[in-house]
């Protein structure tokens, strides 16, 4: 197996997003953690690092210094993921992919429209992988859904109702809490908050579920804590090509939802149901018949569920597991380009363009929020 080498940019100490990319990354030994610019605190951030048992000469201050100490090495690290706040990641993407590194980058993968498409046009003329992590779509029966729809099993796609709700911004008094006022602060995030942040999951599933675009929205865009810039709830109404009506609702103020991110898809034929705090069951009822559990693990599913199962049946499958399945995909791409000397692909990585139709979604979105709903078309 040819282990590559990896670092990270953020997800330093108390970082929510960091633990999943390092357990992700490293569990099938796809990768070596070789490199770190951790925290936006030089000194924390080499600190971290080291005591993650990075060389003490990796564990950088800063992703300036990372580029500049990997770029000539010749054991540079080949991936480098960017977990940093979303104003930064269009700058650093574009410094590594210039430089030929390849580079997962949190979502959103950019600020603007136009940020996104230029990143992913980097990304074809350089030859590197610019991909974006919608990690959820590495989960097994998730990619289980999206082969039973491409095969018919429910028939032609009627209908997607997706949503990610959670109640962890609900506390007015929190507003102030610096791990929670920079997702509301336009500077730091752009034109949405919790479709952005949240929303956005919801939506990537739904179109990777029916490998169908988003042509038009209509959105309900709130504060309910009227202190906040942007919204912390949104209703949106989504029209998809191929005819498909779509539904989602994304909250930050729903008390007692842990999590929240579900989807239901309706066919003709029959209707699935899966919801990440559940990832080990998916629901399969055919019209006119009974519900049927489908198990992750069990026998006779489709290729895609089977590769992406790490553990036995009846064992708990979670997020850095379906991480992993990012980043081995990740490697069999960079290990064939390095092999065939070409860049490849696969249906199943989110990638740069992915990425651009979300940031589409995302401003399509905001408008139609500030103008009452009004349907807003996606170019």
């Amino acid at each position: 197996m040819n282990t590559l080498k990896w670092g990270l940019i953020g997800g330093g100490k108390g970082s929510q997003i960091g633990p999943a990319h390092r357990l992700g990354a490293r569990l099938d030994g796809y990768f070596q953690f070789a490199a770190g610019a951790l925290d936006h605190r030089p000194d924390e951030g080499k600190q971290f690092g080291i005591g993650l048992g990075l060389d003490p000469n990796r564990s950088y201050g800063s992703w300036q210094e990372l580029l500049a100490g990997e770029r000539d090495r010749d054991d540079r690290v080949d991936l480098v993921t960017v977990a940093t706040p979303n104003n930064s990641h269009f700058e650093i993407t574009k410094a590594f992919l210039s430089e030929g590194f390849h580079v997962l980058c949190e979502k959103p993968l950019t600020m603007t429209v136009e940020e996104s498409l230029e990143l992913a046009h980097l990304s074809e003329t350089t030859g590197t992988i610019c991909a974006v992590n919608y990690g959820y779509s590495g989960y097994s029966l998730v990619r289980h859904m999206k082969a039973m729809v491409s095969r018919g099993d429910i028939g032609k796609v009627r209908m997607v109702f997706a949503e990610f709700a959670h109640g962890h911004h609900a506390d007015a008094t929190d507003a102030d809490n610096p791990r929670i006022r920079w997702r509301y602060d336009p500077a730091q995030i752009g034109v949405s908050a919790q479709f952005a942040d949240c929303g956005i999951h919801a939506l990537h599933l739904a179109t990777f579920i029916t490998d169908q675009r988003v042509k038009s929205v209509s959105a309900d865009t709130v504060s309910l804590i009227p202190s906040r810039q942007l919204e912390d709830d949104a209703m949106v109404n989504f029209r998809m090509t191929n005819g498909i009506v779509g539904r989602l609702w994304t909250s930050a103020c729903a008390i007692g939802r842990q999590h929240g991110l579900a989807i239901q898809v309706f066919g003709e034929t029959g209707g699935l149901r899966w919801t990440q705090e559940q990832p080990n069951q998916l629901y399969y009822t055919p019209v006119g018949g009974r519900t049927t559990v489908i198990e992750r693990g069990e026998a006779d599913l489709s290729p895609e569920a089977d590769k992406s199962s790490r553990v036995t049946i009846g064992h708990a499958e979670g997020m850095p597991l379906a991480f992993a399945n990012i980043y081995a995909e990740l490697h069999s791409v960079i290990t064939e380009d390095l092999e065939n000397g070409q860049s490849a692909g696969t249906s199943l990585l989110p990638l740069a363009i992915d990425g651009a139709e979300s940031i589409k979604a995302i401003y399509a979105v905001a408008k139609s929020g500030q103008a009452n709903g009004e349907w807003v078309e996606i170019n």
